[in-house]
């Protein structure tokens, strides 16, 4: 089955472009057959009871009936591009409750696990309850990440079962001990993640600890499959010269880079060159803080959208970036300089409706005009050819 491409509505370039023109295809609310509102993660409808699955190449969760072979499943009403039948992720039984599916039609040996789940290489250790609900917090918050790149038609492909040069893995560990800590990374594809990142408290203490404005499960992920997609889009592509004249010089000592930081902190001017003040450590981190901002501006846009908010219906005065903020050799121009000022204002309101709250800022940072123009390249490079 062909995956659907977040920018099949990337067609318009005229001025006058509606920000839902510009927005990939992912939807993160949908509807039952019984017409109540249903979620990203739900695995049944709370009002009808109906089974529900995510069908990752389609972009949408949807209803599912019990198939005519043990273990399989139909789709529950007539989609469009589905397949005819289904199996339910095998970790829809384990702590993580996925609830995606597996298309069986064209398949001659499927997997168990779907196209998220089999990204895994280690999971945790779950005979150690705890562990159970900080795994379940991270495969929630890697779905999500995961869903935009298969929308995205990018290289998706496990390590584990898929391809052992060049496809992504997952190792999700936990400390033993503190002489033996395990550190969040990202290793030519394999990304390890210590999952007491999942528990809150410990994330907001470290957090704090380390005079961050902003430290999530999913921008972690986004962040560490950043430095994945920098191996295969850039590295030793024709995209590289471009890449060093917006971010630098990769070839730079990256020990001593991360030495020079934590002695002496950020570079003092990083607020008018990088989306973060970590960005400004290497042109490596540079391109997966920014990677990641760009991943975040896409899913909330959308999510805006396919819950029926409009940037433009917003009365908030901002001012908006123009096309010389823009990478000058980059594609969409546009449709990206319109999801951009939509990102600006969506933000803005978001912001002033979490300090009603009394919350954190919804999206506390700024963007230069040097890291619009990051942006625009790498939203140029996901435009490109993947192969």
């Amino acid at each position: 089955m062909s995956s659907p491409s977040l920018f099949d509505e990337l067609q318009s370039q005229h001025c006058d472009i509606q920000p839902e023109e510009g927005l990939p295809r992912l939807q993160r609310t949908y509807q039952c057959r019984c017409g109540n509102a249903i979620f990203f993660r739900n695995s049944f409808c709370l009002n009808c009871h109906s089974a529900l699955g995510y069908e990752p190449y389609l972009g949408k969760v949807i209803p599912i009936d019990p198939g005519s072979e043990p273990e399989t499943w139909t789709v529950g009403v007539q989609i469009e591009g589905a397949a005819a039948l289904y199996w339910r992720c095998a970790n829809v039984k384990t702590a993580a409750a996925c609830n995606w599916l597996i298309p069986l039609s064209g398949v001659d040996n499927p997997q168990p696990f779907c196209k998220c789940c089999r990204l895994n290489r280690t999971i945790p250790d779950l005979s150690i309850p705890e562990n159970k609900s900080l795994w379940a917090s991270i495969e929630m918050a890697k779905r999500r990440v995961i869903s935009a790149l298969i929308a995205l038609r990018l290289p998706t492909e496990s390590r584990v079962t898929e391809d052992p040069q060049r496809g992504l893995a997952f190792d999700l560990l936990r400390s033993v001990d503190s002489s033996h800590r395990v550190l969040t990374g990202h290793d030519d594809g394999l990304i390890t993640l210590n999952i007491e990142e999942a528990d809150d408290a410990k994330r907001e203490q470290i957090r704090k600890r380390m005079r961050e404005p902003y430290r999530t499960l999913v921008g972690h992920l986004r962040h560490e499959v950043g430095h994945y997609y920098w191996d295969r889009l850039i590295d030793g592509t024709q995209n590289l010269n471009a890449y060093r004249e917006l971010f630098g010089d990769e070839r730079a000592d990256y020990e001593q880079a991360l030495k020079k930081n934590y002695e002496q902190g950020p570079q003092p001017n990083w607020r008018s060159l990088y989306v973060s003040s970590y960005a400004s450590v290497h042109p490596w981190e540079d391109w997966a803080e920014t990677w990641a901002h760009y991943m975040h501006m896409l899913d909330t846009l959308s999510t805006a959208s396919s819950v029926g908010l409009r940037a433009d219906s917003v009365e908030l005065s901002v001012d908006p970036f123009t096309s010389a903020a823009l990478y000058q050799d980059g594609v969409d121009k546009e449709c990206f300089l319109s999801l951009l000022n939509s990102w600006v204002k969506l933000t803005a309101v978001l912001n002033e409706l979490s300090r009603s709250m009394g919350q954190p800022d919804f999206y506390p940072f700024a963007l230069p005009y040097a890291t619009v123009a990051k942006l625009h390249f790498i939203h140029s490079v996901i435009r490109g050819d993947h192969s």
